[in-house]
């Protein structure tokens, strides 16, 4: 142990700390905004479109990682124009790894939220907007303080699932140094190369901080605590 390299395992775990902090953000927002839609809406092929907003859920992250590559590559669709106008690439970037890590997370934040905004007696709502509150107002003022438990929950394990995410980060960020190597990558490549005592830490430091992230969501969703 005295032998490991203290700053190789300071870079993974402030990247990947870096990474799933602002990946979570960006799910939570994105999942709130997709499960209230959801939760109030009725069209035709609504199961369908839940089915693709819960899909990374269950897709192996490695065909969500090659879906990225179609979309975000060079050739891509959005990440041809990008390049040609911006000369921007989020191949073997930092933001790939934030990406690839909110797509996996997001369904978490998206059920968990949806739940919550379903099991909510309409009547606050309506009763909100008979008192001349907006929309938006009866939703910030209204819905959002009833539903934070689920919220906090789905963001909670969104974010111990972002710590782990390998796959999909793999293929759109690459395993780079310093730049684009998590925790989950450092593991990978550290077992690969035969460095176990580099590993078991690695491994360790992982464990800890997904056990302290869903020991506090524990606490902070039990009622009584409150």
């Amino acid at each position: 142990m005295d032998s490991i390299p203290w700053e190789t395992v300071r870079s993974p775990l402030l990247l990947t700390l870096q990474v799933t902090i602002v990946s979570t953000i960006f799910a939570t927002f994105l999942g709130i905004f997709f499960a209230y839609w959801m939760s109030r809406s009725a069209f035709l092929g609504k199961a369908l479109v839940d089915a693709i907003l819960t899909l990374p859920m269950v897709l192996p992250p490695t065909v969500l990682g090659y879906y990225l590559l179609i979309l975000f590559g060079k050739k891509g669709f959005f990440g041809a124009p990008l390049l040609e106008y911006f000369n921007y690439s989020i191949i073997f970037h930092i933001h790939g790894a934030i990406l690839a890590s909110m797509i996996v997370s997001f369904p978490l934040v998206y059920r968990s939220a949806k739940a919550s905004f379903e099991d909510l007696d309409p009547e606050y709502e309506e009763t909100a907007r008979t008192l001349g509150k907006s929309g938006l107002s009866a939703f910030l003022f209204v819905i959002l303080p009833l539903s934070w438990r689920g919220i906090l929950a789905g963001s909670m394990l969104a974010y111990a699932r972002g710590i782990g995410e390998f796959g999909a980060t793999l293929m759109i960020a690459g395993n780079i140094p310093n730049k684009t190597q998590t925790i989950a990558l450092a593991i990978y490549d550290s077992v690969q190369s035969g460095k176990d005592d580099f590993s078991l830490v690695l491994v360790f430091l992982a464990s800890i901080i997904c056990i302290i992230v869903l020991t506090l969501s524990g606490i902070l969703l039990k009622k009584s605590h409150w």
